[in-house]
């Protein structure tokens, strides 16, 4: 196993993209092999559909205002800079928040139980696997800023 200063990088591989992905490939999957069937209207179909917009919206969004910082919005590069503005002010991590949008999302508008009850593991394995290490890398780089701005935003919401 690699070692690595947690200073210079919060991980050594992406994996918030990819455990998104395999929720989404898990849901479906067990969407055929168990169809567990919800009710399903145009009302929640429309939610999912907005949800997920929104969820996507949200994710412009922080990357537009990681590029205005000048730092990667790669989870296994180091930061540049502690981003703070944006939807950083009102959520920590608003790009983990979109993914769960995103599977809830798509829950609904597939009308898929499956993919709704990922939403916790999924939400679990982001913290475990990717926003302790950013936290810990951000805290190593940004030791003061990163205290004040912890103190004062949610991780979530």
């Amino acid at each position: 196993m690699t070692q690595w200063d947690i200073s210079d990088r919060p991980n050594l591989f992406p994996w918030p993209p990819v455990l998104l992905g395999i929720a989404v490939l898990v849901g479906l999957s067990l969407r055929e092999l168990y169809p567990v069937p919800i009710a399903s209207s145009t009302v929640s179909q429309g939610l999912g559909v907005v949800m997920i917009a929104g969820a996507l919206a949200l994710d412009v969004w922080a990357s537009l205002t990681f590029r205005k910082a000048k730092t990667t919005i790669l989870p296994h590069r180091g930061s540049d800079a502690l981003v703070t503005g944006g939807p950083f002010a009102f959520s920590r991590n608003p790009i983990y928040l979109g993914n769960l949008l995103i599977l809830g999302g798509l829950g609904l508008l597939l009308g898929s139980v499956w993919h709704i009850a990922l939403i916790a593991p999924l939400g679990i394995a982001i913290n475990r696997l990717a926003i302790a290490r950013e936290e810990a890398h951000l805290s190593a780089r940004f030791p003061d800023a990163w205290q004040a701005y912890s103190s004062k935003v949610r991780r979530w919401v």
